[in-house]
């Protein structure tokens, strides 16, 4: 594996691969529409290529929620980079609490999540159904399994 560096992420890049990931920029999440750059966003590059994207915000309560991590490239460790990167500059910031929301089929991301020391801590039944008010182009199912949840993951780093 090459090595891998973590800097800001131009505004085109973000926005063309929060496009391709998710449809647009705009999420539908906790019941609004939410535009995924956030306020802050980090790429994992290498050789001088962005390979993945982090995006974030400050969410007024004294933590920040992710909002987006995108691996163009999965299992160069890219994903892991950034949040580790996040985590650095939260604690730097005196932020103790990273979290995200991500959607109940999300299988893949669950593990990654877990795997990392994040902790499962809500689940918001029916969120996505409601969602679809806001954003229809939200899928119904994916890998057989139906897109209805929410799911709140966080990590302390008190």
């Amino acid at each position: 594996m090459m090595s891998l560096s973590i800097g800001p992420a131009d505004p085109a890049f973000v926005r063309e691969t929060l496009t391709d990931a998710f449809g647009s920029t705009m999420m539908a999440i906790h019941g609004a529409l939410i535009d995924a750059r956030g306020d802050g966003a980090a790429a994992a590059y290498r050789d001088g290529y962005p390979i993945a994207l982090l995006t974030y915000r400050d969410d007024g309560a004294g933590g920040w929620e992710v909002l987006s991590l995108v691996s163009i490239v999965p299992g160069a460790g890219a994903g892991t980079a950034l949040l580790d990167w996040l985590a650095a500059e939260a604690h730097s910031q005196a932020v103790h609490r990273l979290w995200l929301i991500t959607t109940n089929e999300n299988i893949n991301a669950l593990a990654f999540y877990q795997r990392r020391g994040w902790n499962l801590t809500r689940l918001d039944e029916d969120a996505v159904t409601r969602a679809r008010s806001l954003k229809p182009t939200i899928p119904l199912e994916s890998g057989g399994i139906p897109i209805r949840h929410e799911l709140e993951l966080e990590l302390n780093l008190r």
